[in-house]
């Protein structure tokens, strides 16, 4: 089974750049493309809302999905970010190495503050 996946999050446009930079330099993704534009429509609070986002495509692995999504949900604005994992089930052979190489996978392990 393949341990490659991509995360779909969508954050405000303003925080998207400083979310994804962070998760690059700790090591908790290879690679994190910035889709501007997203409309989202959904029911919050019991009001139908409509917000203007980014969507965040995180390639990591399912190995780190803890700290992952732990780190995503400390730096997030958001009281309840959408953070949803998909494995990836095939792709480029040198691709998937080079993404395999750019992840810690001693995060899944450690109990780090990242408090800066």
């Amino acid at each position: 089974m393949a341990e490659e996946i991509v995360c779909l999050v969508t954050c405000p446009r303003d925080n998207a750049r400083a979310l994804a930079a962070s998760l690059v330099e700790e090591h908790l993704a290879a690679c994190v493309n910035i889709v501007d534009g997203v409309t989202s429509i959904y029911r919050w609070e019991g009001k139908i809302e409509e917000d203007s986002e980014s969507l965040l495509l995180i390639k990591s692995s399912q190995a780190i999905w803890d700290a992952l999504s732990r780190r995503i949900a400390e730096i997030h604005p958001y009281d309840v970010p959408e953070i949803i994992c998909l494995p990836i089930e095939l792709g480029n052979r040198p691709y998937l190495a080079w993404l395999n190489s750019e992840i810690f996978t001693e995060h899944n392990d450690r109990d780090e503050d990242y408090d800066d």
